[in-house]
């Protein structure tokens, strides 16, 4: 018998974080998914959207740098004229030229085309193959003037230096276009040198092909800096797509939220002036037939019936004067109808009114008040409401016999405060977030026979709160409880003494100024330092 008691408590509803986990680990699988699907459709090992954006940068970096290279071409040729015949300078020079000038174009065309898998693929190849033929065209001009004097090796290997840098930066955003553009001049160069027989030339030989390695590793750093580029700017626009998504679906949720708020409210308009006007008819009625205003009750058991309906239509009739004010505060639209308010004299109409029902359960209530406190800004409709919230509950969950104090005094700070204290059954600790949620209601209250909506503390929390004031509640089980709130000390009055001096006589022109000046001589004002 005793396993199926455990039950409920095993199978129990988890903490509402734990549904974010499952959504975690979808979107972190949909992710390795669309990575691996990217990775096999791309043709560099990247997404394809990245081998798009890489082709755009290499041919923007192309077009860019179009007259650099073209200078450089030009000095080549004029240079070379020197080393060989002007005409054969002249041909590689409108040769170069032409090259780069078909690389331009087809960088202008690519940048023009939309994109689309199949074109970046076809793009890729030409631009591998025009950089192909661009590093063997230099190729071929480079290796003419190589000789064995030393002015001849130095030009030969500072031109190729220059080459291989130039075309690895041009092309660092496709490495294997870079590769075809300035191995076949390594190459070239390289094997020149070797091939001349000398211990120098062999040095040059190693450090061409030192170069074209540095070169090469320094045009896969920069293609590596690019891709992490772009690979961050995707995710940053991926975030920043769900983040909209998110606020979408938030505002969403929040105009769904208004929407029903305005529902409620609506609903509980039209069902206070549906619910009292019944109400009044049986709270009237009766009325009436309890007190047999018409005559006497022929079965003496109907006049307790007929009080028994006036009590319970009373009590349904407070249940919606709650709701509705609950919902008036909770909407910001319960306005405060400011004036002096004298506390002490709340609580005592409060004790006065509910003095009957404590003495029909034996309980005491004692007054332990300062006098000649002066009186406060505030609701009086609301801080009676408060006083007879609080002194309800006391009374409520006070057993007989039992005691409860009532204190109102100054606070260290100037204002004024109130204590409802009680020896009932308290409180436990972890309940008290509950009893103060709005319909919230602790074991102790669920186990009373006189149970409630659960609106009382709230709704006076709410109340004190409107005042700027604090609430607070300190209870121990089989002790008690006690509730205190305070008003700051902004709201605390004191009135101006008349005044000793006589005023001077009055001309008929200045007559409406000195009434106005005359009137605020006994009005009460905020004490100094208030600021209200």
């Amino acid at each position: 018998m005793s396993k199926p008691a455990e039950k409920p408590e095993v199978v129990q509803l988890p903490a509402e974080p734990a549904p974010a986990a499952p959504v975690n680990a979808r979107r972190v699988a949909a992710q390795r998914v669309r990575e691996a699907r990217d990775r096999l459709t791309s043709t560099s090992g990247t997404r394809p959207a990245f081998d798009t954006e890489l082709l755009r940068q290499y041919a923007q970096t192309r077009m860019s740098a179009s007259f650099v290279v073209m200078l450089l071409v030009v000095a080549t040729g004029a240079l070379f004229g020197f080393w060989m015949q002007p005409v054969s300078a002249a041909a590689w020079t409108c040769g170069m030229l032409c090259i780069h000038a078909a690389i331009i174009r087809s960088c202008a065309r690519f940048l023009a085309e939309p994109a689309s898998l199949p074109a970046t693929r076809k793009w890729r190849t030409r631009f591998v193959l025009l950089d192909l033929l661009y590093g063997l065209t230099w190729t071929a001009i480079l290796i003419r003037p190589a000789g064995l004097d030393v002015a001849s090796n130095t030009l030969m290997m500072f031109l190729m230096l220059l080459v291989i840098a130039v075309s690895s930066m041009l092309a660092a955003s496709l490495p294997i276009a870079a590769l075809a553009a300035t191995a076949p001049v390594t190459a070239a160069i390289a094997l020149n040198f070797i091939l001349s027989g000398t211990l120098d030339n062999y040095v040059l030989a190693v450090l061409a092909l030192a170069a074209e390695g540095y070169f090469a590793l320094l045009a896969h750093r920069l293609h590596s800096t690019t891709l992490a580029t772009l690979e961050a700017r995707a995710e940053k626009d991926a975030l920043i797509g769900e983040l909209e998504q998110a606020k979408a679906i938030s505002d969403e949720a929040r105009h769904r939220a208004e929407s029903a708020n305005v529902a409620k409210s609506r609903f509980l308009a039209q069902m206070s002036h549906e619910l009292r006007t019944p109400l009044n008819a049986i709270l009237g009625f009766s009325e009436v037939m309890k007190s047999e205003i018409f005559g006497a009750h022929s079965v003496p058991v109907y006049k307790e019936y007929s009080a028994d309906i006036h009590n319970s239509g009373v009590h349904l009739l407070n249940l919606i004067n709650e709701i509705l004010d609950l919902s008036r505060i909770e909407a910001g639209r319960y306005e405060l109808n400011e004036e002096a308010v004298s506390l002490v004299n709340v609580v005592a109409d409060c004790h006065h009114l509910l003095k009957l029902r404590a003495s029909s359960r034996g309980i005491t209530i004692h007054e332990v008040f300062e006098h000649g406190m002066p009186k406060i800004w505030g609701d009086e409709r609301a801080i009676r409401q408060i006083v007879l919230n609080l002194l309800s509950n006391s009374i409520k969950f006070t057993p007989q016999g039992g005691e409860i104090w009532l204190k109102a005094g100054w606070t260290a700070s100037g204002g004024q405060y109130l204590s409802v204290k009680d020896t009932g059954s308290g409180i436990p600790e972890d309940e008290i977030p509950i009893v103060l949620a709005s319909f919230g209601q602790g074991s102790n209250s669920i186990k009373s026979a006189e149970q409630g909506a659960g609106l009382g503390l709230p709704i006076a929390k709410s109340l004190i709160d409107m005042h700027g004031g604090t609430f607070t509640l300190k209870s121990k089980v089989r002790i008690g409880t006690e509730v205190i709130i305070t008003f700051p000390p902004e709201r605390v009055m004191s009135a101006l003494g008349p005044m000793t001096e006589e005023a001077p006589p009055l001309q008929p022109e200045n007559a409406n100024v000195a009434d106005e000046k005359r009137r605020p001589r006994h009005k009460p004002i905020m004490s100094a330092g208030t600021g209200l």
